[in-house]
C-alpha cells in the first residue's frame, strides 16, 4: 500500500481524472486534483483530495501548484499527466490556432508540468509519471489527425523521458485507452465549423465517422478500468512501459503489431466503413 505518497493529477475534473482521483484518495493517497475550474470538484473534496488551480498552457499557474504542494508536502511522489482534447477536423480545413492549441494542451502543457515536477522527483530518486495517452497515440484516424500526432508525440516523450530519468529512479509509463464512457464526447472534443459545414466534401465521412466514433465513446469502458492500472502501475516497480485499457485499445493495437501497415489499413477501413 503506497499509503501517504503525493499524487499530482492534471484535468481532474472529470471522467478519468475524476475517477482516478477519487480511486486512489480511497487507497490512502494524498491527492492534488488539477483543473482549471477547482470549484468543479467541490462536491468530491475531502483532507486527502485538494482540489487545485492547474491550467496546463499557463506556466504561472503550475508554478504555483507545485509551490503550493511543495509547501505542504515538500514532494510529488507520481503525476499522472491526464488532461487533454481532442479535435475533429480535416487538416485542409485547420487554422494555425487550431493546430497549435493543439498541440499546446496535449503535447506542450504535459512537458511544462513534467518540467516543473521532475526536479522534486530527481532531489528526491524517487517518482512515477504516468502519461495518459490514447490507442490513437499507435494508430491513425481520419478526422483526427491532430490529436492522432499529438498522441504518438506523447508516446514519443514517454520513450524519451524513461532513458533519460532512470539513473533517478523515476519511472515513466503510458496508459493507451480505447473510449471511454465519460463525458469526453461532449466537453473534450471540439470540432472544426467548415469540416462540419453541410456543403463539405468530406460531409459524408464526417457524419457516418463522427457518430460512430461518438456512439462507441458514450458506450465505452468503465473509467474505473484506467484508475485500478494507474494504482497497480504506482505499485509494481517492474510494470511494463505502456499498457492498454479498454476493448477498442486491446483489438486494435495487437492488430497493429501483427499486420503490415497495408492490411492493417485494411481492417480499420473495414471496421469504421470508410
Amino acid at each position: 500500500m503506497n499509503k501517504n505518497k503525493i499524487v499530482l493529477i492534471t484535468g481532474a475534473s472529470s471522467g478519468i481524472g475524476r475517477e482516478t482521483a477519487i480511486f486512489l484518495e480511497k487507497k490512502g493517497f494524498i491527492v492534488y486534483a488539477g483543473s482549471r475550474h477547482p470549484q468543479h470538484l467541490d462536491d468530491i473534496k475531502k483532507e486527502n483530495l485538494v482540489p487545485i488551480e492547474l491550467d496546463i498552457t499557463d506556466v504561472e499557474t503550475i508554478e504555483k501548484a507545485i509551490n503550493q504542494i511543495k509547501k505542504e508536502h515538500h514532494q510529488i511522489d507520481v503525476l499522472i499527466n491526464n488532461a487533454g482534447y481532442g479535435l475533429f477536423s480535416t487538416v485542409e480545413n485547420l487554422d494555425e490556432e487550431q493546430m497549435y492549441e493543439q498541440f499546446n494542451v496535449n503535447v506542450f502543457g504535459l512537458l511544462r508540468v513534467c518540467k516543473a515536477v521532475i526536479p522534486l522527483m530527481r532531489e528526491e530518486k524517487s517518482g512515477v509519471i504516468i502519461n495518459i495517452s490514447s490507442f490513437l497515440g499507435k494508430i491513425g484516424l481520419p478526422l483526427l489527425t491532430l490529436y492522432n500526432s499529438s498522441k504518438y508525440a506523447v508516446e514519443g516523450i514517454t520513450d524519451s523521458l524513461r532513458y533519460e530519468l532512470k539513473d533517478f529512479n523515476i519511472r515513466v509509463h503510458s496508459i493507451m485507452p480505447g473510449f471511454f464512457n465519460t463525458n469526453f464526447s461532449r466537453d473534450n472534443l471540439q470540432i472544426n465549423k467548415e469540416t462540419f459545414h453541410a456543403d463539405s466534401p468530406y460531409a459524408e465521412m464526417v457524419t457516418d465517422l463522427t457518430t460512430r466514433i461518438k456512439e462507441q465513446i458514450d458506450n465505452g469502458n468503465d473509467p474505473k478500468e484506467v484508475a485500478t492500472l494507474i494504482l497497480e502501475i504506482i505499485e509494481n516497480e517492474k510494470f511494463k512501459a505502456r499498457v492498454t485499457a479498454g476493448e477498442k485499445a486491446k483489438k486494435f493495437i495487437p492488430m497493429k503489431k501483427e499486420l503490415s501497415d497495408e492490411d492493417f489499413e485494411r481492417r480499420v477501413r473495414e471496421y469504421y466503413r470508410l
